[in-house]
C-alpha cells in the first residue's frame, strides 16, 4: 500500500532540493542575466542578480562583424551529422557484440572499451597528419569522421550493447523463425525497441559534439567555418581583453540548442540510462 507523503514533508523536501539546485543554477542564472548588464556592472560586488540598466547591446555585437550566424550553422550541421552517424555506427556495432557470437568476441569489446582511456590529445597529432595529407586540413570532415568512427563513439556502443542484451531472446528468436536474418530482426525488433538508448546516445553525442573546442582549432583555421566554441574566443577587444559582456550573450544563444534537444529526447535519455545497467 502507497502511503501518502505528508505534505509537512514534501515541502521540506521540496526546500531541500531548490536549495541543492543553487550551485548548478547560479551559474547559468549569473550567464544570462550578465549578458543585458553593461561591462561595468557584470563584475560590481555585491553582485546584482538582475541587471538595474538592462540592455540588448551585447546581442548586437555578437553579429556585429563576426560571421555569427555561419558558426552557428557550423556547429548545427556538424552535430546533427555526428549524432545520426554515432547511433548508427554505435546501434549496429552493439548490437553485433550483444547478439553475434564469435570466436574473440569479448577480446575484440575489451579493445574497444580501451577507447575510452586513450585521451584525444594523444591521438591528436597522426590524426592531423593523415587528414593533412588527404588534404582535408580546413575543412570540417575531421569534425565529423573522428567523433563517428573513433573513441567517442565507445560510449556509445557500449551503451547499446547493455540496451541490447537487456532484450528478450523470445522476440529475435520468433523472428528467425519466421527466416528473417540477423539484420532483418535488427531493423525490425531490436531498433525500434531501442528508442530509449537511442536518446541517451543522441543526447550524449550531441553534447559532446557541440561542445567540442580543441578539434576545432587544430583544424580549422578560417573564421567562416569555425565552431561556436572556437567562435567565443574571439570576442576581444583591441586590446585582447575580453568583451565579457558579448562573450556571455554569445554562450546564452549557444545554450539554447543544447537545452532544446535535452527537453524534447530527456525522457528517452533517462530510459535508456536506467536500461544500460540490465542485463
Amino acid at each position: 500500500m502507497n502511503r501518502k507523503i505528508p505534505l509537512r514533508t514534501r515541502v521540506a523536501l521540496y526546500g531541500l532540493l531548490c536549495v541543492l539546485a543553487i550551485p548548478f543554477v547560479f551559474p547559468t542564472w549569473w550567464m544570462v542575466t550578465s549578458s543585458f548588464k553593461p561591462i561595468s556592472d557584470i563584475f560590481s560586488y555585491p553582485p546584482k542578480l538582475f541587471p538595474t540598466n538592462p540592455t540588448v547591446s551585447a546581442y548586437r555585437d555578437v553579429f556585429d562583424g563576426r560571421p555569427f550566424v555561419q558558426q552557428y550553422v557550423n556547429s548545427i550541421y556538424i552535430a546533427v551529422l555526428v549524432t545520426v552517424g554515432t547511433m548508427i555506427v554505435s546501434s549496429l556495432a552493439g548490437y553485433a557484440f550483444a547478439r553475434i557470437r564469435f570466436r574473440g568476441q569479448n577480446a575484440l569489446f575489451l579493445v574497444v572499451l580501451v577507447g575510452l582511456l586513450i585521451p584525444s590529445e594523444v591521438t591528436i597529432v597522426p590524426l592531423f597528419q593523415m587528414f593533412n595529407d588527404l588534404g582535408l586540413i580546413n575543412t570540417h570532415w575531421p569534425l565529423i569522421l573522428v567523433p563517428i568512427f573513433g573513441a567517442p563513439s565507445v560510449m556509445a556502443t557500449f551503451i547499446m550493447r547493455q540496451f541490447f542484451i537487456s532484450l528478450p531472446n523470445e522476440l529475435e528468436e520468433a523472428a528467425r523463425i519466421d527466416g528473417i536474418g540477423y539484420f532483418g530482426t535488427f531493423w525490425r525488433i531490436a531498433l525500434p525497441l531501442a528508442r530509449p538508448a537511442l536518446g541517451a546516445v543522441g543526447i550524449f553525442t550531441f553534447l559532446q559534439s557541440w561542445n567540442l573546442y580543441l578539434e576545432p582549432v587544430v583544424y580549422l583555421s578560417s573564421p567562416e567555418k569555425f565552431t561556436l566554441p572556437q567562435a567565443l574566443t574571439q570576442y576581444v577587444d583591441s586590446y585582447g581583453g575580453a568583451m565579457w559582456n558579448v562573450q556571455l550573450a554569445a554562450a546564452s544563444l549557444t545554450a539554447v540548442p543544447v537545452l532544446i534537444v535535452f527537453v524534447i529526447a530527456q525522457k528517452q535519455f533517462i530510459e535508456g540510462l536506467a536500461h544500460t545497467g540490465l542485463k
